[in-house]
């Protein structure tokens, strides 16, 4: 069972990955043609971009290769821009694997980290986040998706009675959707 601090966990995450990624993949600029978020938003339809999420995220499991685990059940999802909730969203998939040895969950992160490279991903950030707990943390932008970044996190040191897991948050950078999309209805 995920607590409430572990629910908050995954939001922080999206945010910190979609920076990232604009950051790394168009730099910092603010213009106000495209709502200031320093790239311009690809027009996309919301159910192509989830689809696209989702595969990663199948990519990203198969690659973790760890047999027998749990995983959480919630597919992609958008968030609205909050700068033009009508046009602009973006996709966020968190989900989680557990209920297998410690040992599994970190040889499943050490095989990720060395198959991505030749697996359509590019690793831009690895090693331990210097928390309490230290947990160890990859980012990684998808090179055959251009708009997609994840974040994983080796949780191997849970706090007492909590369960350790791996953390996957897939997200993408903003979309456009296309005309007489109404992002309010959804998913």
């Amino acid at each position: 069972m995920i607590t409430t601090s572990r629910r908050r966990r995954p939001v922080l995450a999206a945010l910190v990955c979609a920076l990232t990624f604009a950051t790394l993949t168009t730099g910092c600029s603010m213009d106000k043609d495209n709502n200031g978020l320093g790239y311009q938003p690809t027009t996309l339809d919301v159910g192509e971009a989830r689809a696209k999420a989702k595969r990663l995220s199948s990519q990203i499991y198969d690659l973790l290769a760890i047999k027998n685990a749990q995983t959480t059940k919630p597919g992609p999802g958008i968030i609205q821009s909050a700068k033009d909730p009508d046009h602009l969203y973006r996709v966020n998939h968190p989900w989680s694997l557990y209920d297998v040895p410690v040992s599994e969950l970190q040889a499943g992160f050490q095989r990720l980290k060395d198959r991505m490279p030749g697996n359509g991903w590019e690793i831009t950030k690895y090693g331990h986040n210097g928390t309490k707990a230290n947990t160890l943390e990859l980012f990684a932008n998808s090179t055959t998706e251009k708009r997609f970044t994840v974040l994983v996190e080796l949780w191997d040191k849970p706090a007492e009675g909590k369960k350790p897991l791996i953390l996957v948050n897939i997200v993408s950078a903003y979309f456009r959707a296309p005309q007489g999309t109404d992002l309010d209805v959804e998913y």
